[in-house]
């Protein structure tokens, strides 16, 4: 597999079977991974993979704060901006609406919705989850580097036939992930990644991205240029 069929094939798959992952295969995805992008080769991620009994536990543990409708610890960090601008909001929604689309939930079955929610803390069935830390000291440049840590994985286990789910849906109940884990106190989760093989009998969207045009500006002989803003003196 190339690296663009890498990257266009890689989707957050929620729906895995059972089939492990071969720990040699985790080991060498991540070996690489650690080649990612890092202003001063900080390497601010701090990694802990679980399989097994110990994630089995981590499951137990987050579903019967789900079942009882914790709405989980204080927010380490904000997933999202309280009211998003155009056109974030709009493609969020979008997404959300192609997903459950997609597993026929209708926009008023909200418990349905709620169920489908609630998979994220099953690891939507896959045998593996990778949960990565970063420092609390780190700044937002140091949040990037962890992004492209992130990303390499993901596109390193398509290349190795795999698939996965990155999910911030696992810093909601931090705490209890702290329980099983045990990281330094000076780390913040940032995020779990389910990983494993897709379960190809449950339907899925493939989730829009927006046109080339309204996220990229090429800036050439080609095209005009856009208005110069004066200099400030």
């Amino acid at each position: 597999m190339d690296v663009y069929e890498a990257v266009t094939s890689r989707r957050a798959v929620r729906a895995f079977t059972g089939e492990p992952v071969p720990r040699a295969v985790l080991e060498r995805v991540l070996a690489a991974a650690a080649r990612s992008p890092s202003g001063g080769n900080l390497q601010p991620w701090r990694v802990y993979v679980l399989t097994g009994a110990p994630l089995a536990e981590l499951r137990k543990r987050t579903a019967k704060r789900v079942a009882a409708g914790d709405p989980g610890d204080e927010r380490a960090y904000r997933m999202y901006p309280p009211d998003p601008k155009a056109p974030y909001g709009q493609r969020r929604s979008a997404a959300a609406a192609q997903r459950f689309g997609a597993l026929g939930i209708r926009r008023e079955d909200a418990a349905a919705r709620r169920a489908e929610v609630a998979a994220n803390w099953r690891c939507f069935g896959a045998p593996c989850l990778l949960l990565c830390y970063i420092d609390r000291a780190m700044g937002a440049p140091q949040w990037a580097d962890v992004g492209m840590y992130l990303q390499t994985v993901m596109v390193l286990l398509r290349a190795e036939g795999l698939h996965s789910c990155a999910q911030m849906a696992w810093s909601v109940y931090h705490r209890t992930v702290a329980e099983v884990v045990a990281p330094a106190e000076d780390l913040i989760l940032f995020a779990g990644l389910s990983i494993g093989h897709e379960d190809v009998s449950v339907p899925y969207a493939r989730i829009d991205r927006a046109p080339l045009a309204q996220t990229v500006t090429f800036l050439d002989d080609d095209g005009p240029a856009p208005p110069v803003r004066p200099a400030r003196s």
